[in-house]
Order: structure tokens, then C-alpha cells, then sequence
């Protein structure tokens, strides 16, 4: 049997929510997410980044548009299989089959019960990647024997650069960080089972680091995916709620030029970004993360 993400993290994740509703019912209502700090000041030209047309997944839904900016670098074969997928109309139509509020939402199953999958073989598992030091990484945080920050758009954490003299091959250890609209691979028990389902975060969850592969991060949407209907599909629960779906999916890249959305991402390298994290940092105190970053986004056309 297909399960869409090991069966004890989701029975874990349940409970989870199930204890943080009662703690929210007896404070009155749910604790709503830490606040994204506000820009205080105009962003400049020469501060956004661009996404690449062939790593932007555009995934319209009954809900909403979804942009997804896609990561070769630390997951080629998962990028190309979805950009296979999205090419050739797979995901057109799948329904989200299973969707936990303050957890996260899977679509990519044709059958629509967490059963299914594409034609293809399965994917091998790549929950890590080599980070070389030219990448374009921007530290936030450096916990000892670490530095965590953002490669483009998508949090990581990754080995101390002093590491890069210590390796054979000059690079070091890095994984991907289940922060919010990341988009992780659904798999069965075995890690090399990735095959066509994913899975895009509502919330921050970091079990699942370095045990499903990351392939991308939604940088426009985050509040489609929050919105989705919730319930599972493979247990039941949808036969009485109607699940929303994915209409289509497509790359960028596949879409003519004057009908495609474009998208600006402010760039690690700028003043801009060092100044939003000291605002992260000076708002959420000891209790920092670098999944409370929210990097500002532009989004045009399509």
C-alpha cells in the first residue's frame, strides 16, 4: 500500500494539533502565526532576484493560484520529474487528497486515495545535497557546528563553511527545512518510493527534515494552501467534504512568454534581506527560527 507520508508522523502530527486545539479552545480561539515583519522601507530595483522560467511550477486550483519556485540544486531528479509531470498534464485535475490543517496538503495521486502514482519508475531519495561554496547561500543563524539560512528562496541548514577544507571533495553536508509553502515527496515506507505525490506545508514541521526529499518552495500562495479543503482521502474523510483539486500545472517555461507570470524574489545578497532578518530577530527574540523570515515577493503577468 502507498502511504503519502509515514504513517507515525502522521499519527504524531494529529495528536499534535489535536493537543494545540485544546490548548487554542481554552485560550479562546487558535494562536494565529507569528506576524511576517513589514518592510519599513522601499525595496530597490537592484534588490529583487528574478525566478528562472523553467524553475517556476504554476499550479492553479478551485482555489487560487500557487507559484512554486523549483531547487535543481539540491533535488535534480525530483525537479525533472515534476517538470516531466507538469509537461506532459499529469497533475491536471488530481484532487488534494489529503490536507491537515496546521500540517500540511499532498495532491499528486491520480487516484485520489494516496494509492496511486505515475507510470514512471520511482524516484532515489535526495534528503541532502552538497552545498559548494558557490552557492549562493545567506546565513541567518550559525548554532554551533552549523549555519542555517536560505539557498534563493528555500530555507537550509548546512555543515560550517570551515568544513569546505576538511572534505575530499571541497563541499559540505547540507538538507533542506520544512519551513512553511516548502514542497517536500511523498513516499512509501522505503526512501527511495518518490514517485508523483507531493506535499506543500502549511505550517512549519521539522520531523520531516532530511527524511522526505525537498524540491521546491511556494513563493506566492501560501495562503491557496491554507485554504484548501482539509481532510484525508485515504481514510475517508473526504467522502463528506468535496476536496479541492489542481486544475492545471505547468513550468513556467512551458507557458508562451506574454501569457506566463513573472516573479521577483528579494535577493539573500541585498542590504534589504540582512535588515528583514534583524527585524525577524529583534520580533520573535529567543524564539527565532529561520522559518519566521518571509521574504517579500513581486508577481506579474499570467
Amino acid at each position: 500500500m502507498r502511504l503519502t507520508l509515514a504513517r507515525s508522523l502522521v499519527v504524531a502530527a494529529v495528536a499534535a494539533l489535536c493537543a494545540g486545539a485544546a490548548l487554542a479552545q481554552d485560550a479562546g480561539g487558535p494562536p494565529p502565526p507569528p506576524p511576517a515583519p513589514t518592510p519599513q522601507t522601499t525595496i530597490a530595483e537592484n534588490d529583487w532576484r528574478a525566478v528562472a522560467p523553467e524553475n517556476l511550477l504554476v499550479i492553479d486550483t478551485t482555489k487560487g493560484r500557487i507559484l512554486v519556485e523549483l531547487t535543481p540544486q539540491i533535488a535534480p531528479l525530483h525537479v525533472e520529474r515534476i517538470r516531466l509531470l507538469a509537461h506532459n498534464g499529469f497533475f491536471d485535475g488530481l484532487l488534494w487528497h489529503r490536507v491537515i490543517d496546521w500540517f500540511m496538503a499532498q495532491t499528486g495521486d491520480p487516484l485520489g486515495s494516496g494509492e496511486g502514482q505515475s507510470a514512471y519508475p520511482d524516484l532515489k531519495a535526495e534528503f541532502t545535497f552538497r552545498r559548494d561554496p558557490a552557492m549562493p547561500f545567506a546565513a541567518v543563524a550559525e548554532p554551533a557546528g552549523a549555519r542555517v539560512g536560505f539557498l534563493g528562496a528555500l530555507p537550509v541548514q548546512t555543515q560550517p563553511d570551515a568544513a569546505f577544507a576538511q572534505t575530499g571533495d571541497g563541499k559540505v553536508h547540507g538538507w533542506g527545512l520544512y519551513c512553511p509553502g516548502v514542497v517536500g515527496m511523498a513516499r512509501d515506507e522505503g526512501n527511495d518510493t518518490a514517485n508523483s505525490q507531493f506535499f506543500i506545508m502549511r505550517q512549519a514541521y521539522p520531523a520531516l527534515d532530511k527524511r522526505y526529499t525537498i524540491w521546491g518552495v511556494t513563493v506566492s500562495g501560501l495562503d491557496v494552501v491554507r485554504s484548501l479543503q482539509v481532510g484525508d482521502g485515504e481514510n475517508g474523510m473526504m467522502a463528506s467534504v468535496q476536496p479541492d483539486r489542481m486544475t492545471r500545472v505547468r513550468v513556467a517555461a512551458d507557458i508562451p512568454a506574454a501569457e506566463r507570470p513573472t516573479v521577483q524574489v528579494l535577493a539573500t545578497g541585498s542590504e534589504r534581506f540582512r535588515t528583514l532578518v534583524t527585524e525577524a530577530r529583534a520580533a520573535r527574540g529567543a524564539d527565532f527560527s529561520v522559518c519566521d523570515v518571509t521574504l517579500p515577493v513581486q508577481v506579474a503577468g499570467g
